[in-house]
């Protein structure tokens, strides 16, 4: 889906995600591993769970999470808790070598 839209859309009018300027890339894996353990979480206990069961509220749940999660640490790790998200930076962005960030960290908040 990304590739279609990189063609359709345009280098120019796609945004992406990115490290802040003055932040370091490690500074940035944590706060994206930080916040797919949380958004994995909220998942796992409200989504999945039979005690939640008729339950219709966990995507409000799920939702505060990733809003919580781009409000905090947006500035930092570009706010991109998705490695297919953050490898947009490979055809957009000039920070590839930043790239690793977007993959290690929710893939290890993922693990946690």
């Amino acid at each position: 889906g990304a590739l279609f839209a990189w063609h359709f859309i345009g280098k120019t009018a796609a945004g992406y995600a990115a490290v802040a300027p003055g932040a370091h890339p490690a500074s940035a894996c944590l706060c994206a591993g930080m916040v797919t353990f949380a958004l994995c979480s909220v998942v796992l206990h409200t989504a999945t769970t039979k005690a939640q069961s008729g339950n219709d509220f966990f995507g409000l749940a799920i939702g505060f999470t990733v809003l919580s999660g781009a409000v905090s640490v947006g500035r930092i790790s570009g706010g991109a808790f998705n490695p297919a998200v953050g490898s947009m930076t490979l055809l957009y962005g000039d920070a590839a070598k930043d790239v690793w960030v977007y993959w290690v960290g929710p893939l290890a908040g993922g693990i946690v």
